[in-house]
């Protein structure tokens, strides 16, 4: 009597069939980006152009008004793109600190039982996050910058702290080169330090954060600082921050921080109340309950919108062009396409810019979510 095959487990025939169906959906869209491949080749062969990256090296011929980096009308496309990269960065990283500062602020204010504030964190919200984006940078632009007194009546925010309508002049210290030295050996004591804290020895732990801020307070007490100074009609000294780039920063920070309120709040309000009552009953102000019971078992449900909040953030900074801050799209996006004639290289470029810009930070942002999640288990 012959034996007969068992007929394979229902999971094993579902796993098989997952993978078929995984397996036809990337063959489907590997051959949907060669067809529009094909079909670009195509028709850029009909039109005599060609495709290649060779134009980086040329000579760019252009000034940009504002940048962190050196820039010469000598150089190439290739380091306009990098030039323009950072200035994109810069606010960036202004407008994520600017709006989770003030998303935190409306959440609380919202929050706060206070009729007035809630009324006002309220409203604030309504209005923002219910206008385009876009018409709130150029409002700010326009109604309020451009409103600003001329440098000989400018506006004084502190020591060395100037603005006017030509921007905002802000103070830079110029650190001893032993400084950088000593901030690469305290790099290697954190990672030190992180080992100490993983082998349960704070001792250790805490060594490294204490130097490294004592490293901070020596180098600004013994930097030179270039203090902006009137001469004239104008300031020399110090970095000028241009209104273009102070207009970006408010108009996307107040947007965002509309969004992160409300993400917030939420956050906080998933909370149970029992751990409320449970702080109040151990003494505890509200102050302290709220940064040391409820903020931070809130922050697990929060990482995940704020990823999205941040990645937004730094893709929004490309409306800058509409004012005419130096950004990636402004200079790369227009000026080096129109001169060039290179517009599918260009386009690809900046796109890989910002996926190698925002797939870290998704990275580094999903990674801070995982630990957080592991230390409340």
């Amino acid at each position: 009597m012959g034996m007969t095959a068992a007929p394979p487990a229902p999971r094993a025939r579902g796993a098989a069939a997952a993978a078929l169906w995984q397996l036809g959906v990337v063959a489907a869209a590997a051959a949907l980006v060669l067809l529009l491949a094909r079909n670009a080749a195509q028709n850029m062969a009909s039109r005599n152009i060609t495709f290649g990256f060779d134009f980086l090296s040329h000579p760019a011929g252009f000034d940009i008004p504002f940048h962190l980096l050196g820039w010469q009308l000598t150089d190439s496309y290739g380091w306009a793109l990098v030039v323009c990269a950072v200035n994109s960065l810069l606010a960036a990283v202004m407008s994520i600190a600017l709006a989770s500062a003030l998303g935190l602020l409306l959440a609380l204010m919202r929050l706060s039982g206070n009729p007035l504030a809630g009324g006002t964190a309220r409203g604030i919200v309504e209005l923002v996050r219910n206008t385009p984006q876009l018409l709130q940078i150029i409002f700010v632009y326009y109604v309020f910058l451009a409103a600003l007194p001329p440098p000989r009546q400018s506006l004084v925010l502190g020591v060395g702290f100037f603005l006017n309508v030509r921007g905002l002049l802000i103070p830079t210290p110029a650190l001893p080169g032993l400084m950088w030295l000593g901030g690469a050996v305290l790099v290697l004591l954190s990672v030190l330090g992180r080992m100490a804290r993983r082998a349960e020895r704070p001792a250790g732990a805490w060594l490294a954060p204490g130097l490294l801020l004592v490293w901070l307070a020596a180098g600004l007490a013994l930097a030179e600082w270039d203090v902006p100074r009137l001469q004239g009609f104008n300031f020399t000294g110090g970095m000028r921050l241009p209104p273009e780039l102070i207009a970006l920063w408010l108009g996307i920070s107040v947007y965002t921080s509309a969004f992160i309120s409300e993400s917030i709040r939420a956050a906080i309000l998933a909370i149970p109340h029992g751990q409320t009552e449970a702080a109040y009953s151990i003494g505890l102000s509200r102050g302290r309950t709220m940064s040391l019971v409820i903020l931070p078992q809130a922050l697990r449900l929060l990482v995940p919108p704020l990823t999205s909040q941040y990645l937004n953030i730094i893709k929004s900074t490309t409306l800058g062009a509409a004012i005419g801050y130096p950004d990636v799209l402004q200079i790369f996006g227009r000026t080096v396409l129109n001169q060039s004639g290179r517009a599918v290289e260009v386009m690809a470029l900046i796109m890989a810019l910002f996926l190698a810009i925002n797939l870290p930070t998704s990275a580094l942002m999903n990674a801070w979510n995982r630990r957080l999640m592991q230390q409340g288990r």
